[in-house]
């Protein structure tokens, strides 16, 4: 059952509005954060975004909002490796 809930994919959007508010839809979950630093999960990859002062304003993996304010320097993605685990995963095997 695991596999079925996993073939529903959310739509995933990224509005940045002056560097300083940011919007996100589709995020399954939020690995990590802090100040300077929100790693979070899409269906379209990781999402890491990288700044000073960041807050999470909101999160809701329901429906996969996720709003942040503080000084956004950087967002990058990194490929999904869902099918190959991490490196932990690998390890524990």
């Amino acid at each position: 059952m695991a596999e079925e809930k996993k073939a529903v994919k959310m739509p995933h959007s990224l509005i940045l509005e002056n560097r300083k508010n940011m919007t996100v839809t589709g995020v399954s979950d939020v690995d990590s954060f802090d100040d300077q630093a929100v790693v979070a999960y899409t269906d379209l990859g990781e999402l890491t975004v990288r700044g000073k002062n960041l807050h999470i304003n909101k999160l809701s993996v329901e429906t996969g909002e996720l709003a942040l304010e503080g000084e956004i320097v950087s967002m990058s993605y990194t490929d999904n490796q869902s099918s190959s685990g991490g490196f932990l995963s690998k390890l524990f095997r």
